[in-house]
């Protein structure tokens, strides 16, 4: 028994030892009143246990910040993968939880995307769009292209059509994949009449038909610009030298004979 606070309390350890005072922090212990203590100590429950001056009790640790080194996951939120495929008292050994039916039960599951089974699929069900979403590539343009009727409204005698003077004048406009594509003529002259065409020195890389007539028939300059060569290797260049040469020499044999 220990008179604390005017409170008697017993405070024994499991073994019925001596009094429990080693703790890390302040204990605080509830006593009932009894008839013998007075009245004014009975409004006091609680009774605070401090142990100071005992040498067995740890001095309180201090807690770790929050720091890069000490991050770690909530408890319970990681967890381990289940070992499948153990043995049969394993709990996964058998099948390994895929069943003993169906394409996933199999050795490499895995089907090629769009792959429903052998019915027909959703992409070969649906129509082909047309054009260049279709992946034809017949629709893609080749060209930059410009009709007469503007070249008509927009130059003098005398100047020069080109794919950068039409785009200083805002003409045209390429913008994206069109700024890499050569110029193309076109021969539509809407309301205007022949007669308009003036006379230029135009560059372009193609003339559809009706416009390289109506601008020699004006007496236009067309200059043909070349296209840019397709790229070929060595060995298949030097057989299409070759083969030139072939024929070149075979067709001089031919008209020598005539």
């Amino acid at each position: 028994m220990a008179s604390l606070c005017g409170c008697h309390a017993s405070i024994r350890d499991r073994s019925g030892g001596g009094l429990l005072l080693r703790s890390n922090f302040t204990q605080s212990f509830r006593f009932s009143a009894s008839s013998s203590v007075p009245a004014q100590t009975q409004k006091r429950k609680r009774c605070i246990v401090t142990a100071k001056n005992d040498p067995f009790v740890e001095p309180p640790a201090v807690l770790d910040r929050f720091r890069l080194h000490n991050l770690a996951p909530q408890p319970g939120s990681r967890h381990k993968n289940k070992r499948k495929g153990r043995g049969h008292s394993a709990g996964q050994g058998g099948s390994c939880g895929f069943g003993m039916r169906g394409q996933k039960s199999r050795a490499g599951p895995k089907v090629r995307p769009g792959f429903e089974g052998g019915q027909m699929p959703l992409y070969r069900r649906l129509p082909k769009l047309k054009g260049i979403a279709g992946g034809m590539r017949a629709g893609v343009p080749k060209y930059v292209a410009v009709n007469i009727r503007d070249i008509a409204t927009h130059f003098n005698d005398g100047e020069e059509v080109s794919l950068e003077t039409l785009t200083s004048k805002r003409i045209i406009n390429p913008s994206g994949k069109e700024k890499k594509l050569p110029l193309k003529v076109l021969g539509d002259l809407g309301d205007l009449q022949d007669s308009s065409i003036k006379k230029l020195s135009i560059k372009a890389r193609s003339f559809s038909a009706s416009a390289k007539v109506k601008l020699e028939a004006a007496g236009c300059t067309l200059i043909t610009l070349p296209g840019r060569k397709k790229w070929v290797s060595a060995s298949v260049s030097k057989n299409i030298k070759r083969a030139e040469e072939y024929f070149a020499k075979k067709k001089g044999l031919v008209t020598s004979e005539t």
